[in-house]
C-alpha cells in the first residue's frame, strides 16, 4: 500500500498526474466553498458538507503520511500543519470552519511541485508560455487569500464590520496598499496587532509579489545558438553557451 500511495503522490504516471489534478480541483473547490458559505447562515446542509470535506481531508492526510518517506520531516512542514488545522475546522465546526482557508497553502505547494508544473507545461501551452506570470499571480492570490482568511477567521462574528469574506478582503486590500479608508477596523488589542502584521507584510512581501507579477525575474528570448528560453532581463550573453542575445527593452535603440 505504501508503494502504491507513494506512486500516486510522487510518481510520473498518467494515473498519478490525474490523481494530483484531482487533489488540486478538490482544494480549489474547498476554498470556493469556504468563501461562498461565508455569505450564508450555516444550516444542517452546510454543516454536513463541512463534515464530508473534513473526512476527505483526513483520508488524504493519512494517505500522505503513509506515503511519506520520512515521517518526522513530513510533520515539520508547514503544509502538514495547515492541513491539520483545516481538517479540524471542518470536522469540528466549533473550532471555526473559517480556518479551512489554510487549505490554499497546500494548493500552492502542489502547484510548485516539479511533477505538477512539468505536467502543466506539457498539457497546457498557455501555461508553458506564461509560467512565471501565472505562478506569480497564484503566489499573490494565495498571499491575499491567507491574509483575508486570517482576518475573517479571527474577527467573525465578534466584529460586526466583518460579516463575510468580501468585508475581510476589502480591509486586507486597503491595508496592504496603504490606502486605509478607516471604515473597517479590527477589534481589540489582538485585532490591532493583526492589522500591524498585515501592514508590515504589505510593505515587504506584497510589493515584491506584485513586482514579480508585472516584471518577472526572467524574460523569454530564445537563444539562436542553444535554444535557451529564459534569461535575466539585463542579459547580454546566454548563460548556457555565451551567445549574444537580443532582448527587447523599453530603451532607445
Amino acid at each position: 500500500m505504501q508503494a502504491r500511495l507513494r506512486e500516486l503522490y510522487e510518481g510520473t504516471s498518467d494515473r498519478a498526474h490525474r490523481f494530483r489534478y484531482g487533489l488540486l480541483a478538490f482544494d480549489i473547490a474547498t476554498i470556493l466553498f469556504v468563501i461562498v458559505t461565508s455569505f450564508f447562515d450555516h444550516g444542517r446542509i452546510i454543516e454536513t458538507i463541512d463534515m464530508v470535506i473534513g473526512v476527505v481531508i483526513l483520508a488524504d492526510f493519512v494517505a500522505h503520511v503513509i506515503a511519506a518517506r520520512n515521517k518526522w520531516q513530513h510533520f515539520r512542514r508547514i503544509s502538514t500543519w495547515t492541513d491539520i488545522v483545516a481538517m479540524v475546522s471542518f470536522l469540528a465546526p466549533i473550532a471555526g470552519e473559517g480556518f479551512g482557508f489554510l487549505r490554499i497553502l497546500r494548493t500552492l505547494r502542489l502547484l510548485h511541485t516539479y511533477q505538477l508544473t512539468a505536467r502543466l507545461r506539457q498539457d497546457f501551452a498557455f501555461f508553458k508560455e506564461h509560467e512565471q506570470v501565472l505562478l506569480a499571480t497564484v503566489n499573490l492570490i494565495v498571499f491575499l487569500f491567507v491574509m483575508t482568511g486570517l482576518i475573517y477567521a479571527t474577527q467573525y462574528p465578534q466584529n460586526p464590520q466583518i460579516g463575510n469574506y468580501a468585508d475581510a478582503l476589502y480591509f486586507t486590500v486597503t491595508t496592504l496598499t496603504t490606502t486605509g479608508f478607516g471604515d473597517i477596523t479590527l477589534n481589540g488589542t489582538a485585532g490591532r496587532m493583526l492589522a500591524v502584521l498585515v501592514m508590515i507584510v504589505g510593505i515587504t512581501l506584497f510589493l515584491r509579489l506584485a513586482t514579480a507579477l508585472f516584471r518577472p525575474a526572467k524574460v523569454r528570448c530564445e537563444c539562436s545558438n542553444c535554444g535557451l528560453l529564459l534569461h535575466d532581463p539585463d542579459a547580454v550573453h546566454c548563460k548556457h553557451c555565451g551567445e549574444v542575445v537580443h532582448i527587447e527593452t523599453e530603451g532607445v535603440l
